[in-house]
């Protein structure tokens, strides 16, 4: 009780920092969730009549507090009506969140088989799309394509892509080490912003993105660029380096001691 006792006025002080932090910290979390999903006209909607119900307030407008107190119940049932697709994609991202992940990263090497393969396609000027799968499930667009549940590898990719085969047009869906389908369909997004230079292929992988927490890289037919679709953001013409240390990082991947550029340079000498 007296080391206890003891603390207590010394928590008396720092309560307030304390309090701080925390609060800091749980708005940061709350702007990263907006910036990475398309959730900021529901706060930017709220925030207006936020700040409509406090000058009501400030300036005593009685009809004006009457009517908004009278609706509001309304106005809450039509908000999460109207913003339904935007607050299910909000709690998506939360529910995807790593704060309370604990345990070592597991170490694979799938992700450089995937780069080979993407550079070779590149180089040939041929398209790619394949899909990593990290937290939410996406068995709706599996079930979209042709099941293989095979060893992943680059030789299995450039069939698939290389030649004008029946599932190149779709996408390949990679969970760990493993291509579970192939010839896969995805939801073209709705974004009006992207460019209208951009194919099928990155508004397919933009739009799955917008719906789930995958990772889709595309490689496009008619530049051969690279190019990454994650968080509802389409990030075009990386190196194969940025891609693998992103996809590193989302994927929870510890890299082995072996390099991508070794193992290209490995793949090239044994063929």
């Amino acid at each position: 009780m007296t080391g206890l006792q003891s603390f207590l006025p010394f928590y008396v002080y720092i309560r307030p920092i304390i309090d701080i932090l925390v609060l800091t910290f749980i708005l940061y979390k709350i702007f990263d969730f907006i910036s990475r999903t398309n959730s900021s006209q529901i706060f930017t909607s709220v925030i207006i009549i936020g700040i409509g119900y406090g000058i009501a307030l400030l300036l005593d407008l009685q009809t004006l507090l009457w009517i908004l107190n009278i609706i509001a119940p309304g106005l809450v049932v039509a908000f999460t009506i109207i913003f339904q697709p935007e607050i299910r994609k909000l709690f998506i991202r939360i529910g995807q969140t790593g704060w309370f992940a604990f345990g070592k990263r597991s170490k694979h090497t799938f992700v450089d088989a995937v780069l080979i393969a993407a550079e070779m396609l590149s180089s040939q000027k041929r398209g790619m799309l394949v899909v990593f799968t990290r937290h939410t499930k996406i068995d709706d667009i599996i079930q979209t394509g042709t099941k293989l549940n095979a060893d992943l590898s680059s030789s299995l990719l450039m069939t698939i892509f290389g030649k004008d085969t029946t599932l190149h047009d779709g996408a390949c869906v990679v969970t760990g080490g493993k291509l579970i389908s192939a010839g896969c369909f995805l939801p073209v997004s709705e974004n009006y912003s992207i460019k209208k230079t951009f194919g099928t292929r990155h508004r397919a992988a933009l739009g799955l993105s917008e719906q789930s927490d995958a990772v889709v890289l595309i490689v496009s037919e008619e530049t051969g660029s690279l190019s990454l679709a994650y968080d509802s953001k389409l990030n075009y013409d990386l190196s194969t380096n940025e891609i693998r240390k992103i996809l590193e990082n989302l994927l929870d991947i510890t890299p082995e001691s072996q390099t991508l550029e070794d193992t290209i340079d490995e793949h090239q000498t044994n063929s």
